[in-house]
């Protein structure tokens, strides 16, 4: 077993339960920590054996352009995205920020994380 991270994937789109946020959007940042068997692809070297980074980038991608108001649906669907494409994740970690939320103060960024497993 092993551990893979994609850190700071940044992406602009337009979640958000305001009007606004579906009309002007916001920068977000999604980081992935994952644990797959790595067994194969330590003594292959092949990227077919292994979770390829790209694959996580473009369902994080894909995810992140479907508009949903809550954060929470989206960390959701990018867990359960990776682990149907993905059968060697044991299990993943996702949180997804929202740089600048609009909530009337000066905060950084809000997230949400969550953590899905194989059954």
């Amino acid at each position: 077993m092993g551990i893979i991270n994609v850190n700071d994937i940044r992406i602009y789109t337009n979640h958000g339960c305001m009007e606004e946020e579906a009309q002007i959007g916001s920068d977000y940042r999604v980081d992935v920590r994952l644990k797959a068997d790595l067994s194969v692809s330590e003594k292959t070297d092949e990227l077919k054996d292994t979770v390829d980074y790209v694959s996580i980038y473009n369902i994080v991608n894909e995810e992140m352009q479907k508009r949903a108001k809550l954060l929470e649906v989206v960390v959701d669907r990018i867990i359960a995205k990776a682990l149907e494409k993905h059968n060697t994740i044991e299990w993943i970690k996702v949180k997804v920020a929202k740089i600048n939320p609009p909530i009337g103060g000066d905060v950084g960024s809000v997230s949400v994380e969550g953590k899905g497993k194989r059954k």
